[in-house]
């Protein structure tokens, strides 16, 4: 894991110090050395920088930006299968002078350009300059691990791993873009391929963008579609043939994740996800595995004795720790710099600490993220399988003379109801849904924060909805199932800009490498194609992932309720950030910035303190938005 920037200057503006200082500003993602080369070319000036995190081969053969004849590379993540692809190179007389697996990308390149991208099983971004066909290949991994940013105003094109590396450059413009800021107030995140910054982008996952330095001109192309896996037939397989199969996969992709030169743990929360991750492992390890586990009582997040139980059963190192509130609030003024865009996922906060604390006794640490994703876990697929049913049946006319009578009846006059948790969210929401009921539609509702007018209302100038994978019609109607679509669409939305976001952020912050097994190409590619009732069977969610993983763990120790990372919100909102809210949100702050409606702002404000706990959420997001503005635009 490493940091990567750089530049295409037509304008010949940069420098070598440019360069550096913002090579240098990705220095938690890689304290162990850093690296650069400046390029004069005739059209404009070209700069690679990268900050190294040394995983594989330790030497300094590893280091970067590395060349290979007339290719240069920055490299940021790992190519698990680098070796089989070392020896298939071999046999094509490539010769190699390190042990690295970003001499093999160069190789690969060189020997099958763009398709190489095709043969790797990894987490990857990474920007290669072909100073012969002077191109430039910006490409980012398939399910988007890895980041990748790019800005492209002026005739200059910036990139770099985190948006941050944009500010050191003096032509770079930081204009904020509104419908972005209105996208994030729903989302919590800005979805990719946007950015909070007018002519800033994100490369989307599966993606590569190529360069043409001669012509100032690049295009993207998609590579890899989570939705090929999709709009296919599902595989004729008996459930005991789905899961050897599924178990196998997954096998192979856990342990491709502890390739390394250095120590790798594990981070174990008790759930399904992260014990299948560690059994797996375990199984094939004779060396015992060390296993992480954090807990903040003091906010009620403790996982800690039901990963105590799982690591006990399969014989782990075991290290647990345990925070206090003071700690987890202390951390929230250093998220705007580590998510140097708006983000909202107050998980960041036990995500970070586990992270730091993980690196003190490892460089490599394993994560489950993608397991809900994949086979179906989260409690929204629930509620579409089961009320989305419930919806499609009830009578046309019943659900437009409802709906009719709920625009004219606000939530405020709804006698008891109106003083219930939430009411007004889900009032809001079940007007919605009455009038289309969709799954495409009950996805986009359980996803927003805001309903469209509430949303416009929220901002001074009028907000043009960003165009998202959240409506992306790409899943065939001969493949179609609700189920299918929500999969897909969480896949290509959720996990790519909420958790993996996240992830990347928490763990680099610690300078730690943070993997993802389940993110193996291969899983989601043949367990789109099992049949639904493999992964949703009878109110089960994970049906297939549960049954591997009782194989090893008894039913007993892990099923439970899911917990998550969840962090009491409305609680500190309420105590100890209240003041933060008063100071960050007061009516002077928000007429200056000239962003948010403040007579809006303070009736939302008004409004949750004087009871209204279900705007804790919203009140969160403006809180992160305002402090991510005073670290980034004052």
């Amino acid at each position: 894991m490493c940091g990567i920037a750089g530049f295409i200057d037509f304008n010949k503006t940069s420098s070598q110090e440019v360069l550096d200082k913002a090579t240098n500003t990705l220095i938690h993602r890689g304290p162990d050395a850093v690296g650069t080369k400046f390029f004069n070319h005739p059209k404009a000036q070209v700069g690679l920088g990268h900050r190294r995190l040394s995983i594989i081969d330790l030497s300094q053969l590893g280091a970067q930006p590395m060349q290979y004849k007339h290719l240069w590379i920055s490299f940021n993540g790992e190519i698990y299968n680098y070796k089989e692809i070392k020896k298939e190179l071999e046999l094509l007389h490539h010769t190699f002078i390190s042990n690295s697996d970003t001499e093999v990308i160069l190789h690969a390149f060189a020997q099958w350009s763009i398709n190489c991208i095709h043969k790797f099983i990894g987490m990857f971004a990474f920007v290669i300059y072909d100073t012969a066909k002077e191109e430039i290949f910006c490409i980012r991994d398939r399910a988007g691990v890895k980041p990748l940013f790019y800005y492209w105003h002026n005739n200059l094109f910036l990139f770099a791993s985190e948006l941050k590396v944009f500010h050191q450059h003096p032509k770079f413009k930081k204009e904020i873009n509104v419908n972005s800021v209105a996208a994030f107030m729903q989302f919590g995140n800005v979805p990719t391929p946007h950015c909070i910054f007018n002519n800033c982008y994100k490369l989307e996952a599966g993606c590569y963008l190529k360069f043409n330095i001669q012509h100032s001109t690049f295009n993207i192309t998609k590579y890899w579609n989570v939705y090929n896996a999709y709009n296919k037939p599902k595989l004729n397989i008996s459930f005991e043939e789905a899961k050897i199969e599924t178990e196998k996969i997954i096998t192979s992709a856990v342990n491709y994740r502890m390739v390394a030169d250095v120590p790798v743990g594990v981070f174990l929360s008790g759930g399904y996800d992260s014990a299948c991750v560690t059994a797996l492992l375990q199984n094939s390890n004779s060396q015992k595995l060390k296993t992480f586990t954090i807990a903040v009582p003091d906010i009620g997040l403790n996982e800690a004795p039901y990963a105590k139980q799982v690591a006990k059963h399969l014989n782990t190192e075991h290290y647990e720790f345990e925070c206090t509130q003071k700690e987890a609030l202390e951390l929230i003024k250093e998220l705007p710099y580590y998510y140097d865009e708006p983000f909202a996922d107050s998980s960041a906060i036990p995500t970070t600490l586990v992270s730091k604390i993980a690196k003190q006794h490892v460089k490599v640490a394993l994560s489950a993220d993608g397991g809900d994703e994949i086979f179906a876990g989260y409690n929204r697929y629930d509620y579409l399988m089961k009320h989305g049913k419930l919806l499609d049946q009830l009578p046309n006319f019943i659900k437009k003379s409802t709906s009719a009578i709920m625009n004219v009846v606000s939530a405020d006059k709804i006698p008891i109801l109106k003083n219930k948790y939430n009411f007004h969210n889900r009032y809001e929401k079940l007007k919605s849904l009455l009038n289309n009921s969709s799954p495409q539609n009950i996805m986009l509702n359980l996803s927003k924060q805001f309903d469209d007018k509430s949303l416009n209302s929220l901002f001074i100038k009028k907000i043009s909805p960003l165009k998202t994978m959240h409506l992306s019609q790409e899943l065939e109607q001969d493949f179609f199932s609700p189920l299918a679509f929500m999969q897909a669409i969480d896949y290509q939305t959720y996990l790519l800009d909420d958790v993996l976001q996240k992830v990347d952020r928490a763990t680099m912050t610690a300078s730690l490498e943070g993997r993802e097994p389940f993110l193996d190409h291969r899983i989601i590619e043949f367990v789109a194609q099992l049949p639904n009732e493999y992964k949703y069977f009878k109110g089960t969610k994970k049906y297939i992932l549960k049954e591997i993983v009782h194989q090893y763990i008894p039913k007993k120790i892990i099923d439970r309720p899911k917990m998550g990372f969840a962090i009491p919100i409305e609680n500190w909102l309420m105590t100890d950030l209240k003041q933060q809210v008063v100071y960050y949100l007061n009516k002077e702050l928000i007429t200056k910035q000239g962003i948010f409606n403040p007579i809006e702002i303070n009736s939302l404000q008004l409004s949750f303190y004087l009871g209204k706990k279900e705007l804790a959420t919203k009140i969160w997001y403006l809180l992160m938005f305002q402090m991510w503005y005073e670290k980034w635009m004052d």
